[in-house]
């Protein structure tokens, strides 16, 4: 789910703000940015973070202004001269006198020496307060976004539903329908007297029932009742509400390959219609 939380504060005396953020996955993507200091945190905090967000791209961000705390830098003399007196020969002997050594020097491994100061106890736990914050505000963000999708789910789970009437109204033409078109086939063949009209009537029902769509319009209106059952929890059902959602497909395909009927079509991909829209709203569900 798509999220967003902030809080700043002081740390150690130091002004430090919070930022996290998710965009929607479906899995959970952890990326933490912290200042030097809180590095060896992280396995913690990382812990922590999931089991709070559980679902989504999210990004932490924690920016500590005036960052004293986090590093001391200085420049390890010894190195710098071994450097600049080997590099200084070689553009003599090259004739390289227009080249910025200082700034190649810089650059160069070990010359910079930082010296991190890892922070205390009580530094973690303002952090942490600071942190705890920023993710309160985003799952306060979360629940909001929530009980849109709720009630647009809803919404479109009851179209679904009541698509599944509809069928019934259609399904008390189409038997008779299906039988007269039959009948109009017997009809153009030529010799009448040779046809069995037992044998008729039992092709006809073996036909019709191989046409029923009871047992799938039940199985769907259960899918359903379990969808809306599912979606009223607690707990986080993103998952599940995508596995009931792919056993509605199902029951709608079957039903859409057994209509053999032209207005029952047309409410079958209205419903594919409804439940594709359905999963696309789902992979924004924890």
């Amino acid at each position: 789910m798509t999220g967003y939380g902030n809080a700043k504060g002081q740390v150690g005396g130091q002004s430090v703000s919070v930022e996290i953020r998710s965009l929607n996955s479906k899995f959970l993507e952890l990326n933490l940015r912290l200042p030097l200091n809180f590095r060896d945190r992280e396995l913690e905090l990382r812990a922590d973070l999931g089991k709070q967000i559980e679902r989504g791209k999210a990004d932490l961000v924690v920016t500590i202004e005036n960052n004293d705390l986090a590093r001391r830098s200085s420049i390890n003399r010894d190195i710098f001269d071994a450097y600049f007196n080997e590099l200084s020969s070689i553009g003599k002997e090259y004739h390289l006198s227009d080249v910025n050594l200082f700034d190649i020097i810089l650059k160069m491994p070990a010359v910079m020496n930082t010296d991190r100061t890892e922070a205390d106890t009580a530094q973690w736990t303002e952090l942490q307060s600071l942190i705890a914050s920023a993710v309160g505000k985003f799952n306060a963000f979360r629940d909001n976004e929530g009980r849109t999708l709720q009630t647009d789910l809803s919404s479109r789970i009851s179209t679904i539903l009541q698509a599944v009437v509809r069928l019934e109204e259609s399904e008390h033409t189409r038997v008779a329908s299906v039988r007269a078109r039959l009948e109009r086939g017997l009809l153009e063949v030529q010799d009448q007297a040779s046809i069995d009209r037992n044998r008729f009537e039992q092709e006809l029902i073996y036909y019709i029932e191989k046409l029923d769509i009871s047992e799938e319009k039940v199985r769907l209106r259960s899918h359903i009742d379990y969808f809306r059952t599912a979606m009223d929890s607690p707990e986080a059902n993103g998952k599940k509400l995508g596995f009931i959602a792919q056993e509605i497909g199902r029951e709608i395909n079957t039903i859409g390959s057994k209509a053999n009927d032209a207005s029952i079509q047309r409410i079958v991909v209205e419903m594919k219609d409804e439940l594709e829209k359905i999963k696309e709203q789902l992979a924004n569900i924890l």
